[in-house]
């Protein structure tokens, strides 16, 4: 669990500190007061660009020195990470000391979340499924991050040489595509371990009072058994019209469906389709505490507020259950009254105050 953590002239926190004491951190307040950002600031603790997707130089406060620093002590070691003025898009991190790259935040922490953008997960681009479901594999398999990295790397590489494919060196695009066959074979035996070991745990919940998913992996089209690196060889004149890569696990989407109806996700309503994404985060709670023998630390948006009061009892006990520390904002304390212990926040304008209500 995160025991302490500080954010330096981040969004609109010129500065914080909050020490949990329970394993429920409740952030209340008006919107736009900063609870958001909180939970923005402990998800740039692990590899990739927060819950926002937000660029870099857009985290730093407006109107501060142009730099913003989040710090974390995690077990003992403390996590940092932020950028410096003259170098707003160029991101530092630094564990226990000593700087590091940001995918080495995996090997210290977990974190997945919820925010309202994604009530539309199941509706909108696979895109946002696809980096949906790398958070979830990236909390059981930290390498998942760097292999996701260099795969990125290598069909960036790929794609420019192929914007003109008559002068590119067909021993570089080989070498290329033997990277991007080295890293996919990674990413999907990762993505499909998790898929499986998630259903495992799925198909023995209950139908309620959370809608039960079953999950799969879809290709964009047909694999087979042919290696990667061939099929991109291959299909470099096809690559090269349409501008980039079009076979990979790039392509790769989450599918999603409700048991009892028999339904896809994206056909279910917004209800439901909240309740799906809560049992799937709360099997994934379950499974990566017995894997990794912690659980993921959960950021949850704006969540108790789409419940009905007897689901969201159900979701706090279910939450307690996992063992692990969850941090939920709301804009009114009530909404939280059923929880007996927890650290307790009220957000104001950017500053932060303990309440005991």
């Amino acid at each position: 669990m995160i025991g302490r953590l500080t954010l330096s002239d981040f969004r609109n926190h010129a500065d914080a500190l909050i020490l949990p004491d329970h394993a429920f951190i409740l952030l209340t307040g008006d919107n736009g007061a900063g609870k958001t950002n909180i939970l923005e600031a402990v998800s740039m603790l692990a590899p990739g660009r927060g819950l926002r997707g937000a660029s870099l130089g857009a985290m730093a406060r407006q109107d501060g020195p142009g730099g913003f620093g989040i710090a974390a002590e995690v077990d003992g070691v403390t996590l940092g990470t932020g950028v410096n003025a003259n170098a707003p898009e160029r991101r530092q991190v630094r564990i226990g000391g000593v700087a590091s790259s940001a995918n080495a935040l995996a090997d210290h922490l977990a974190i997945v979340w919820l925010t309202p953008a994604m009530d539309r997960l199941f509706l909108d681009s696979p895109g946002g499924r696809r980096r949906f479901l790398d958070r979830l594999t990236l909390a059981l398999h930290p390498g998942h991050a760097a292999h996701s990295a260099r795969y990125d790397a290598a069909m960036r590489a790929r794609n420019r040489l192929l914007s003109d494919l008559r002068t590119a060196d067909p021993t570089w695009l080989s070498a290329l595509e033997t990277q991007m066959e080295e890293h996919g074979v990674a990413i999907g035996a990762a993505r499909a371990d998790l898929v499986a070991r998630l259903n495992q745990l799925l198909a023995h919940q209950p139908d309620a009072p959370f809608a039960r998913p079953m999950i799969e992996i879809e290709e964009a089209e047909p694999q087979g058994d042919e290696p990667l690196a061939i099929r991109l060889g291959r299909q470099r004149r096809r690559d090269a019209a349409a501008g980039r890569s079009l076979t990979g696990p790039h392509r790769q989407d989450l599918v999603v469906t409700h048991v009892a109806k028999g339904q896809a996700a994206a056909l279910c309503s917004t209800g439901e389709q909240k309740a799906l994404l809560l049992s799937i985060l709360l099997a994934h709670a379950a499974l990566v505490a017995a894997e990794r023998g912690q659980p993921p630390v959960l950021l949850l948006d704006e969540v108790a507020a789409h419940l009905d009061p007897l689901r969201r009892a159900a979701l706090f006990d279910r939450l307690a259950d996992t063992g692990g520390q969850t941090w939920m904002t709301g804009t009114e304390p009530s909404l939280f009254s059923d929880l007996a212990a927890a650290t307790r926040l009220t957000v104001t304008a950017g500053h932060i105050f303990r309440s005991t209500t």
